[in-house]
C-alpha cells in the first residue's frame, strides 16, 4: 500500500496564503541559526547524478501540473554534499538534524525509523498522509501538527510529516522546506486542494519574526561536517556581506517561477566577454551542489576553460596550466553582476577524495543540467555558486537579493 502511494498525483491548485505580505512586524526580531556543511557519501554515486537527477525531478514536478511524481532512475541515496540544521519537535522538544532546502517546502521528521524515530507525544494526527519526492528519494508519512523549535523561535501549530517509510536520508532525519509555499500543494492525502503553510509562513504570520524572508550566509571550507553558514529568519545580517544587497525579482518564466526563480545570463572573462549562457530562466537552490548549465551552455563552458570529463567523478578537470589560466565567469543578474572568481569555480581540492577523484586534480564546480536551453529552467544556482555570496529570498515581495561577502573572492579552493 505504501509503495503505491508513492504513485498517487494530485492537482497543483492556485491557492494562495493569506499572510499579508506587506506587513513589517516591528514587536519582532530576526533569528539567526547555524548550519553545518557535510558531505555524505552512502554510495558509490557521482555528484552530478544525483545533481541532474534532482533537476529532473524539479522540471518534472512544474511540467506536470502535479506535486507528486514518479521517482527517477537515479541512486538511492543522500545529496553528495548538504546543508543541515537541528530542528526540534513537540514540547518537550525531540531534535532532527534536518536537511536546509530552498527547492522545496514540505518539512518532515523520522526518516531514521531505527535510531531516532519521530514519537508524536504531543503532536496531533490531521488524518492526512504527506508524500514528497525528491532527486534522491522520498518521503511518505502522517501529517501532525505541532510546535517546531528553530534556534529561539517557537512556532505553534506547524504541519509537519512524521515519516513512515523514506528512501534516500540515510544520515540525516528529513528535510526543513524553505521555498514558496506552493510547491506544498497537492502533497496532503486525501486533502489534495489543500496548501501547507511554511515554518517561514508561520514564524511571519505568529509575529515570532519582523519580516516575510529568510537571509543566507556560508562560508567555503576545505573541511567535512563543518558548521560554516548562518539560516536568518525574518531578516538579514549585515555583518554577513559586504556590498549592497541588491534585488531582483522571482522570474514570471514557467516552470523556474515555480520555484526560487530568476532570470540570469553568464558571461567569460568579463562583463562583455563571450556569452555562456544567454539571458534565461532557471533556479536558485540549496539542495543541488554543483552549477548546473544547459548542455549548449555547458559544452561553451567546457570549450572556453579546455576542460575535460573525468570518467570517475564526472566532473570536468583542468590540467595545472588551465587552472593558472582560468578566467571569471560574469552573472548578470538585474541590474547587478556578480563576478564568481576562477578559484570559486574549483570543487575545494582538499575535499576531492570525499568525491572519489584523485588529490591533486583540479575538478570543476560547473556541470551539465542534462538538457538543451529554452525550457524555462535552464540553470541551477546551486550550493557552490551560493557560498560566495549573501542570499536572502524575500517571500513578501516574491524577489531574491544576492551580496558579495568576504568570501567572494577566497581563495580557498
Amino acid at each position: 500500500m505504501l509503495a503505491g502511494l508513492r504513485l498517487i498525483s494530485a492537482a497543483l491548485l492556485p491557492l494562495a496564503l493569506t499572510v499579508d505580505a506587506g506587513l513589517i512586524r516591528r514587536d519582532a526580531v530576526p533569528v539567526t541559526i547555524p548550519f553545518a556543511r557535510r558531505l555524505n557519501f552512502t554510495g558509490t554515486a557521482k555528484l552530478i547524478e544525483l545533481d541532474q537527477a534532482r533537476a529532473k525531478t524539479l522540471k518534472a514536478r512544474a511540467n506536470s501540473g502535479f506535486k507528486q511524481t514518479a521517482v527517477f532512475d537515479a541512486p538511492a541515496t543522500n545529496q553528495a554534499v548538504d546543508y543541515t540544521t537541528t530542528v526540534g519537535v513537540g514540547n518537550p522538544p525531540q531534535n532532527f538534524t534536518l536537511l536546509i532546502d530552498t527547492g522545496s517546502s514540505n518539512t518532515w521528521v523520522g526518516a531514521q525509523l531505527l535510531t531516532n524515530p519521530f514519537l508524536p507525544t504531543t503532536s496531533g494526527f490531521t488524518g492526512n498522509l504527506v508524500s514528497v519526492t525528491y532527486g534522491s528519494g522520498f518521503f511518505i508519512g502522517q501529517e501532525f501538527t505541532d510546535t517546531v523549535h528553530l534556534g529561539g523561535l517557537a512556532i505553534e501549530n506547524q504541519s509537519f510529516g512524521g515519516a513512515l517509510v523514506s528512501e534516500g536520508f540515510d544520515d540525516v532525519d528529513g528535510i526543513i522546506g524553505i521555498g514558496p509555499a506552493d510547491l506544498t500543494c497537492g502533497t496532503l492525502i486525501p486533502a489534495v486542494d489543500d496548501c501547507i503553510p511554511t515554518v517561514t509562513d508561520n514564524a511571519f504570520s505568529q509575529g515570532l519574526i519582523p519580516a516575510h524572508e529568510i537571509g543566507i550566509s556560508f562560508e567555503p571550507t576545505s573541511s567535512l561536517d563543518n558548521t560554516n553558514g548562518e539560516l536568518t529568519f525574518g531578516g538579514v545580517d549585515t555583518n554577513k556581506f559586504t556590498g549592497p544587497l541588491n534585488f531582483v525579482p522571482i522570474t514570471s518564466t514557467s516552470p523556474a517561477n515555480e520555484f526560487v526563480g530568476i532570470d540570469q545570463s553568464i558571461t567569460f572573462g568579463s562583463t562583455d566577454g563571450p556569452t555562456v549562457l544567454a539571458s534565461t530562466a532557471g533556479v536558485t537552490d540549496t539542495g543541488t551542489t554543483l552549477l548546473l548549465l544547459a548542455t549548449d551552455a555547458f559544452d561553451t563552458y567546457q570549450n572556453l576553460t579546455g576542460s575535460t570529463l573525468d570518467a570517475t567523478t564526472g566532473l570536468l578537470r583542468l590540467t595545472p596550466d588551465q587552472a593558472s589560466n582560468l578566467q571569471s565567469l560574469f552573472f548578470h543578474i538585474g541590474d547587478t553582476t556578480l563576478e564568481f572568481t576562477p578559484n570559486a569555480q574549483i570543487w575545494p581540492r582538499a575535499l576531492n577524495s570525499a568525491i572519489g577523484g584523485t588529490s591533486d586534480f583540479v575538478y570543476l564546480v560547473v556541470n551539465d543540467l542534462g538538457t538543451l536551453s529554452g525550457e524555462g529552467l535552464d540553470f541551477i544556482d546551486g550550493m557552490t555558486f551560493l557560498e560566495r555570496f549573501y542570499y536572502v529570498f524575500d517571500i513578501a515581495n516574491s524577489r531574491v537579493g544576492f551580496a558579495t561577502t568576504p568570501f567572494t573572492d577566497a581563495t580557498t579552493n
